[in-house]
């Protein structure tokens, strides 16, 4: 059964000059950033999701495409990655004068595709499109931040992405060689390989994320599925229910909800998917697919409240969609004459307070 979740064509609309790469929220606070190929980075206040308004002028400093952007958690640091092999660290304590923080990290021969904040936001890692490298940063001084022991190079293709889990002790690196591979980085500088490689045979990896209990992990993946994998012991990670289908294209990010029970989905072919992942044994789509974009849709992220999510598109946009739970579950009910019974509502509008919806039958 499916039913809308969202306003059809997105709630907002943010134009930018160039394709939109990237998309991140600020952990802390109403704000927005979005990176470009115009190798510039926006920062927005979204307090007002309806009416969101840019915060002073575009970063710039990246000669080539920011591919990637991460908060540290604290919300104080942005990290951005480049196309011109360099990570830049801004200082956006005050969002409307965001400044550039230290040298650029240069250790990267070619692109730079994804950086991940660990949770104490003491370490950074990076992903290396063309070296096929990931680097461990140390962070905790940004202006005099260094390289954290030798760089991870078993992947046999570009890597794509990097994940740190909830609790910081792993991280996740995804390849285009069709592998996802973790990492016990209690010692960032001695990263340890975990279990064996998440091997789908997809035909390569575009994203990764963990969910916020740490227990799954989502690839996003060339051959237009997600897939979803127990982590709980990572020296034995398994695959989880079958792969999940709906989108016709490349799938290149994905991004779990604060609560965990919705994974969203951004693919080339310009749709962003929900799904259902409460129990991700059983996963289930949530909805139609969001439609408004007219170009591939690159990065998908939640606000921290997960009432509005955030997809960057080479359509030179970035939509902001308002998620409204309950306008789902009516039109369940409307659909279905049932009734939702207690359990039904907490997994589907977790934290709310219990109230029947559907008339009795």
């Amino acid at each position: 059964m499916k039913s809308s979740l969202h306003s059809n064509r997105g709630d907002s609309l943010l134009t930018d000059p160039s394709y939109v790469n990237t998309v991140a929220f600020d952990p802390a606070r109403h704000i927005l950033a979005s990176g470009s190929t115009d190798s510039t980075v926006r920062l927005w206040n979204v307090a007002d999701p309806a009416r969101p308004t840019p915060l002073g002028r575009p970063l710039t400093g990246h000669h080539n495409a920011v591919r990637k952007l991460a908060f540290s958690p604290d919300g104080r640091l942005l990290a951005s990655a480049s196309r011109d092999g360099t990570i830049r660290l801004w200082d956006v304590t005050d969002p409307a004068g965001a400044v550039l923080v230290g040298q650029p990290l240069t250790s990267h021969q070619g692109e730079v595709n994804s950086v991940s904040f660990s949770p104490d936001g003491r370490t950074l890692a990076s992903a290396g499109l063309h070296d096929r490298q990931v680097r461990l940063w140390d962070v905790s001084h940004p202006a005099n931040a260094t390289g954290l022991g030798e760089p991870l190079s078993v992947h046999t293709g570009p890597v794509t992405a990097v994940a740190f889990s909830p609790r910081g002790h792993m991280l996740a690196t995804a390849s285009a060689d069709d592998t996802t591979r973790l990492w016990d980085v209690t010692r960032p500088a001695r990263p340890v390989p975990l279990g064996h490689p998440l091997a789908a045979r997809s035909g390569g990896v575009y994203g990764v994320a963990f969910s916020p209990d740490g227990r799954t992990l989502a690839t996003a993946n060339v051959d237009h599925t997600v897939r979803l994998w127990n982590v709980t012991d990572p020296a034995r990670p398994l695959a989880l229910a079958e792969p999940l289908t709906g989108h016709t294209s490349f799938v290149y990010a994905v991004s779990f909800s604060p609560d965990g029970h919705i994974l969203a989905s951004s693919s080339d072919d310009h749709t962003v998917d929900l799904w259902n992942v409460a129990d991700p044994d059983h996963p289930s789509q949530l909805g139609t697919a969001l439609v408004g974009h007219t170009g591939p849709i690159d990065d998908v992220a939640f606000s921290p409240d997960g009432h509005t999510l955030a997809s960057a598109s080479d359509d030179h946009t970035v939509r902001l969609w308002r998620l409204d739970p309950v306008r789902a579950i009516r039109g369940i009910c409307a659909a279905t004459g049932d009734s939702l019974t207690e359990d039904q509502w907490t997994q589907l509008v977790p934290g709310a307070p219990f109230h029947r919806v559907c008339p009795p039958r």
